[in-house]
C-alpha cells in the first residue's frame, strides 16, 4: 500500500467481512483525509500515521531502512546462555552457529544489543477467518485444540509447561474441604451459600451472580442464550469463546492484535456494529493486561462486552480487574477457579453482570449445573485465608515470571513477547514446532502457539513455573535449538 488513501480499503473490507451493514460504516470509519495529513491518535503517539499492516505474504516489510519480519520490531533479543540451577554460564562466542528453517532463512545465533525500535501505536485488523475456512468458517486453526492435549497420556513423564494450572495444587485445606462434601452427595446440590460467598468476595448483591462448571460453560452460556447479530472476539485469545458462538450457529469476526503493536488494544479497531464484544484480561496466550480504561472504551449500550478475568486472580493486586463494577453497561465477567486452585477436574467457575443478564444465562442452564464439591470449593476459595494465599501466589509468579523471561532473552533465536503479566509467557523462534518436539523428548511440554486464530506456527507458549524448573527448562532449550542448529549444518 502506498500513501494514506489505502488504508481506507482495509478497514472497509472487514467490516463487510464482519457483518456490518453498509449504512454503518460511516458511523465506523473517519472522514476522508489527504494521504499527506497524519492521522490523529490519543496521547504520546498524536500526529503520527499509524504503520502498516504486515502483508499477507508474510514478507518482510520496511521499518526506517531496514528490512525486517513482520511481528519482530517490537520484541527484544539478547544474548544466549547455559542454565544451571543458580548460575548462568554465558556461551563463548565461537559456539554460535546459524540456525536455518526450512524455507532456507537463517537466524544468527550471535549476541546482539536489545532492539531498539519503537513501538508503534497499537492498531488491530477486523476481519472472518481468511486461511481457507473449513465447515465451521473457523479457518484452518483447532480452536477446540487446549493445553491439556500436549500432556495426554504423558502427563507423568513431561513437565507441564502447556497447561496454565498453577503447579502443587489444590492446597491440602482445600482438599480437605472437598473431601468433607462427599458426605452431602445424596442430597441435590444448593448453590445459595456459595453463590453469596463469591457475591461478598466482590462486594456485590447475591442477582449478580451465576455460578457454572468452569468458564468455559459461562461460554457456551453466552452463545446459546444472549441475542447477538454481530458478534465479536478479540484475538490472539482463549479460542472457547469462539467456538461456541460458532456452535451455537453464529458467524463470528475477529479482531486480530498484532505482534509488532505488543498485542495491545486500540478500542476503535472494534467496529460499532458489533453487539457482543469477547476480550480477555490478562489475555491468553498473549499474557497482556489491558488497562481497565482501555475495556471500559468498549462498551456503550446495546452491545455485551464480555471481559474473561480467569487468569485475574495471578496478577498481583487484580489491577485493571472489572469484576466488581456495575457502571459499565452491558459487562460481563467470567472468572474461574482452575487456574489459581488446580481445579481443572472439578469445573467451577462464575459469571458477574446484571441481574437481568444473569437470569437470562441461568435460564439456559440445566437443573443442578454444578457439583456438591465444586461448591464446597467454591466458598472455601471465598474465604479471607484463600484470598491471601492467592494474592501471595500472584507476588511469586511475577518474580518466577521475570526469572523465566530474563533466561529466555539470552537466546537470539527466542522473542518473548513483552510485557507478559499473567501466569505465562508467549515466545516467538523459528521451527517452532521442531523445537516444541525435541522438548517433549527432553520432558518438557509446550503449548503450540498456532492454533490461537492471529499466531502462527513461530509460537509458543510457556507455563510459569518454579525458579529450578525453569532453569532446567532453560537447559532442555539450549539442548533443542544446538540439536537444530547441528542439523541445519
Amino acid at each position: 500500500m502506498r500513501g494514506g488513501a489505502p488504508g481506507r480499503r482495509v478497514r472497509s473490507r472487514p467490516l463487510r467481512e464482519a457483518g456490518c451493514p453498509a449504512h454503518s460504516r460511516s458511523a465506523v470509519l473517519p472522514p476522508r483525509r489527504r494521504p499527506a495529513e497524519p492521522v490523529p491518535s490519543r496521547g504520546r503517539d498524536a500526529g503520527r500515521r499509524p504503520p502498516r499492516a504486515g502483508h499477507p505474504s508474510g514478507r518482510g516489510r520496511r521499518c526506517g531502512r531496514k528490512a525486517v519480519r513482520p511481528g519482530h520490531e517490537a520484541l527484544p533479543g539478547g544474548g544466549r546462555g547455559r542454565f544451571t540451577d543458580e548460575l548462568l554460564l554465558m556461551r563463548p562466542p565461537n559456539r554460535a552457529a546459524g540456525l536455518r528453517g526450512r524455507g532456507g532463512a537463517v537466524t544468527s545465533s550471535r549476541a546482539s544489543a536489545p532492539m531498539t525500535t519503537a513501538i508503534p501505536p497499537p492498531t488491530a485488523v477486523m476481519h472472518t477467518p481468511t486461511e481457507g475456512p473449513d465447515a465451521t468458517g473457523a479457518g484452518t486453526h483447532d480452536l477446540r485444540h487446549h493445553g491439556d492435549a500436549e500432556v495426554r497420556g504423558r502427563g507423568r513423564d513431561l513437565t507441564d509447561l502447556a497447561v496454565n494450572v498453577r503447579a502443587d495444587t489444590p492446597p491440602s485445606w482445600l482438599r480437605e474441604r472437598i473431601a468433607a462434601s462427599l458426605g452431602t452427595l445424596a442430597a441435590y446440590p444448593d448453590g445459595r451459600a456459595a453463590r453469596a460467598a463469591v457475591a461478598a468476595r466482590h462486594g456485590l448483591p447475591a442477582e449478580r451472580v451465576l455460578l457454572t462448571a468452569g468458564a468455559a460453560e459461562a461460554f457456551v452460556l453466552i452463545a446459546r442464550a444472549l441475542r447477538a447479530r454481530r458478534p465479536v472476539v478479540v484475538h490472539p485469545q482463549f479460542t472457547e469463546p469462539e467456538a461456541a458462538l460458532r456452535a451455537a450457529g453464529h458467524e463470528v469476526g475477529r479482531v486480530l492484535l498484532r505482534a509488532e503493536d505488543g498485542f495491545r488494544l486500540d478500542p476503535a479497531a472494534v467496529p460499532e456494529c458489533a453487539d457482543l464484544v469477547v476480550v480477555g484480561n490478562p489475555t491468553n496466550p498473549t499474557s497482556v493486561l489491558h488497562p481497565a480504561a482501555v475495556l471500559e472504551e468498549l462498551a456503550r449500550p446495546g452491545r455485551t462486552l464480555v471481559v474473561d478475568e480467569a487468569f485475574m486472580d495471578a496478577v498481583p493486586g487484580e489491577r485493571e480487574a472489572l469484576c466488581g463494577r456495575t457502571d459499565i453497561p452491558g459487562l460481563v465477567v467470567l472468572r474461574s477457579l482452575t487456574k489459581t486452585w488446580g481445579l481443572a477436574g472439578l469445573r467451577i467457575g462464575y459469571v458477574l453482570a446484571a441481574p437481568e443478564t444473569v437470569r437470562v444465562l441461568e435460564e439456559a442452564q440445566p437443573l443442578w449445573p454444578v457439583s456438591a464439591p465444586a461448591l464446597a470449593a467454591a466458598e472455601a476459595c471465598m474465604e479471607p485465608r484463600a484470598l491471601a494465599e492467592a494474592a501471595a501466589a500472584a507476588e511469586r509468579i511475577a518474580v518466577d515470571r521475570f526469572h523465566l523471561v530474563a533466561g529466555l532473552r539470552e537466546f537470539t533465536e527466542v522473542r518473548v513477547a513483552e510485557p507478559a503479566e499473567g501466569p505465562f509467557v508467549l515466545v516467538r523462534l523459528e521451527r517452532a514446532a521442531e523445537v516444541r518436539e525435541r522438548l517433549r523428548a527432553l520432558g518438557f511440554a509446550a503449548r503450540r502457539g498456532d492454533t490461537f486464530p492471529g499466531l502462527g506456527p513461530q509460537w509458543l507458549r510457556l507455563a510459569v513455573r518454579d525458579r529450578a524448573t525453569t532453569n532446567r527448562f532453560l537447559q532442555a532449550l539450549d539442548q533443542a535449538l544446538q540439536s537444530l542448529t547441528a542439523v541445519s549444518r
